[in-house]
């Protein structure tokens, strides 16, 4: 099968690549690029743990293929950091708001609840549910991951959390 040749940056660096067309993006990100922070999991769109953010919009990177990535700008959990190598707003809530149990799930949760906070940075409980809808938890009942988000989201806003009342 002839290949093609795809550029993108992912993380802020720009890669090249020589990719068979039906290669999907998870497996070009893990296995080209030796990015694992993605993952693979039921590769039918439905649990979101692929999910990378692509060109501003969360994408489940088990329903594109690499060539169609082509010159796209990409984030994927590994890039989420700090340029100073500090953890991300987000990193920082799912680690003190117990956000995770398994982890398997909190690549793709983080890296869409980063796209979320991108188009509303102070998201109402019930808003944060719905974005959040298309990443499955199969460990948690979700209300650490609100309240991780929620976390982010006030420290992006420069306010300190203040946890709602139950």
């Amino acid at each position: 099968m002839a290949k093609s040749q795809v550029a993108m940056k992912v993380n802020g660096a720009t890669v090249e690549a020589l990719v068979e067309p039906r290669t999907l993006l998870i497996h070009f990100l893990r296995e080209e690029l030796r990015l694992t922070g993605p993952h693979i999991g039921c590769e039918t769109s439905h649990c979101g743990a692929c999910t990378v953010d692509l060109n501003g919009k969360s994408v489940k990177s088990c329903t594109i293929f690499a060539v169609q990535a082509n010159g796209a700008d990409i984030r994927t959990i590994e890039g989420m950091a700090n340029a100073d190598g500090t953890l991300h707003a987000l990193q920082e809530g799912f680690r003190e708001m117990h956000g995770l149990q398994c982890g398997f799930c909190t690549p793709g949760m983080i890296t869409r609840a980063y796209r979320l906070l991108q188009e509303n940075n102070n998201p109402s409980e019930e808003e944060i549910r719905f974005g959040i809808a298309g990443n499955l938890c199969r460990c948690t009942g979700y209300q650490n991951i609100v309240r991780a988000i929620q976390y982010a989201a006030a420290k992006l806003n420069g306010v300190p959390f203040q946890e709602a009342a139950e």
